[in-house]
């Protein structure tokens, strides 16, 4: 049945562009390879080898997934085998279903950024739950990096360390909550403050009860945070650990959780150090054999990397190679500094060269050092937004909404936005919001339950795959939806106390 649209598209010149959904495999596909990217390569190569078969080389390849994660690797994979094969069909780039928003663009960044920065992709979608209008600018801002970025090189890598078709944290050692099993710390940056308030800790997911006298922490709390020379004179959340530079540290090594960020020179020139944890701040020049041999025979050391480079993401990947080559398992914190740029080019930006390196398993936790761009609540959430998109920490729910189009049955902002407002505090969750039936089911594989347009005014509810609501009234949809996830043991009460009608409104 493909044959004959080949030869169409061949006799009319018409170009094909070959795109395998992450959701929609065949049968045959799953059984032998799952739900994985080595299957929706191979899908993907059966219509291109009958492609081949009738001499039709004007194609398109593309990986759909939600997943960033598989997103990446599938697209890595795909032109690992088209280079075994001889074969060099150009790509399209995108995540699948990406959603609205700032977590919409976070995770496209994460996914299309990541493949960009090794030299992947010919053209892009960026697909947001917003006005269509709304994509082209972000999807620009993306592809315009690249346009004026020069060679600034970095020592030839040879045989990889790790898998690149396959995510596997990279082992490092336990140093008090960085590395090993503890997710990966963000570090906030407020060095540039005046002075250090509880109030500068509001923005990083820390609120002080006065009748309670005790600080309380969101999901999205802060685990470190640089003041640099600054001091602290109040007591800080239990769970906060404060760094400084290390000549003030010197001055307050007796307070508890304070610990010293060090230069690498400072570092091998064996300055004191704190007994449990030292930050040592380093670029990919500063880490040579006898540094290496020095940080894996401390148990207290972790890597806080920097970059210059112009191809910042690269070095810093060099850098870790460099550790795993040596068998040097000191946790690292993925540090970059941003400067004269814009506050969504700070977004994008941030979550393609962090997030690359988290997709790969490199990386026990993030800085996001801005200069002078955005405020402290949207870095902290840009950063924890990384974390999400990368599944590398998990802090809110997941949301798998489609783009508006010509089929869709129902309007997808605001029922997203309906959604959002009662489920947003379900840590954890993945909901896919699919405007039509088409698409929808498979390119929300990922997600644990499903809201799909089926006809005007009625909506499909999924549990994972399996349909488990059919013709629900779209005025009841949403909280049928809320029952649905009642009933399997995952819903929790809003943290406020309010019930989930409550806080809809």
């Amino acid at each position: 049945r493909f044959t004959p649209l080949v030869r169409i598209c061949k006799e009319h010149g018409t170009a094909m562009r070959i795109g395998t959904n992450h959701g929609s495999l065949s049968d045959r596909i799953l059984n032998r390879y799952g739900d994985t990217p080595e299957g929706m390569v191979e899908s993907a190569f059966e219509f291109l080898r009958i492609c081949r078969d009738e001499d039709f080389h004007e194609i398109v390849l593309s990986m759909k997934a939600s997943n960033t994660q598989v997103m990446v690797q599938a697209y890595r994979l795909l032109v690992h085998r088209m280079m075994q094969e001889g074969w060099d069909y150009p790509l399209h780039l995108g995540v699948t279903e990406a959603g609205d928003g700032e977590d919409g663009r976070i995770k496209s960044a994460v996914g299309i950024g990541a493949l960009l920065e090794d030299g992947l992709g010919d053209t892009i979608r960026v697909s947001l739950t917003e006005e269509p209008e709304a994509e082209i600018p972000v999807a620009r801002a993306l592809a315009d990096r690249y346009t004026a970025r020069q060679g600034d090189p970095i020592p030839e890598i040879g045989e990889l360390p790790y898998d690149p078709f396959a995510h596997e944290r990279r082992h490092t050692r336990e140093v008090l909550n960085i590395g090993a099993r503890h997710v990966p710390v963000v570090m906030a940056d407020l060095s540039g403050k005046e002075k250090i308030t509880p109030a500068s800790l509001f923005s990083w997911g820390y609120a002080y009860s006065v009748p309670l006298d005790k600080w309380n922490l969101a999901d999205q709390a802060c685990d470190y945070a640089f003041i640099g020379k600054h001091r602290v004179d109040f007591e800080i959340p239990g769970t906060l650990g404060i760094v400084q530079e290390h000549a003030t540290w010197l001055l307050d090594r007796d307070k508890e959780r304070h610990y010293p960020q060090v230069s690498a020179r400072d570092y091998r020139s064996g300055v004191d150090r704190h007994p449990q944890l030292n930050f040592v701040h380093c670029t990919l020049k500063e880490v040579d054999d006898a540094f290496i041999a020095h940080v894996k025979d401390d148990p207290t050391a972790v890597l806080l990397l920097d970059t210059w480079n112009d191809h910042g993401m690269a070095e810093q990947r060099r850098l870790i190679i460099a550790l795993m080559q040596q068998g040097c398992d000191v946790p690292v914190i993925l540090g970059r500094a941003y400067g004269d740029i814009s506050e969504e080019q700070l977004q994008l930006f941030a979550a393609t060269d962090l997030g690359a390196l988290l997709l790969d398993g490199l990386g026990d936790g993030i800085f996001i050092a801005p200069e002078g761009v955005g405020s402290d609540a949207s870095v902290n959430r840009l950063a924890f937004g990384i974390l999400q998109a990368t599944r590398t920490r998990i802090s809110k729910t997941e949301y798998i909404s489609c783009p508006s189009c010509g089929r869709t049955l129902f309007d997808l902002q605001e029922t997203t936005a309906k959604i959002r407002a009662r489920t947003s505090h379900l840590k954890g969750v993945k909901i896919g919001i699919m405007g039509c039936i088409v698409n929808g089911p498979g390119e929300m594989a990922d997600a644990d339950f499903g809201y799909v347009g089926t006809g005007p005014g009625v909506i499909t509810l999924y549990r994972e795959k399996e349909v488990v609501k059919r013709n629900v009234p779209s005025e009841h949809a949403v909280d049928e939806l809320i029952a649905l996830i009642k009933e399997h043991g995952m819903w929790v009460s809003h943290p406020s106390g309010r019930d989930d009608e409550a806080v809809e409104g």
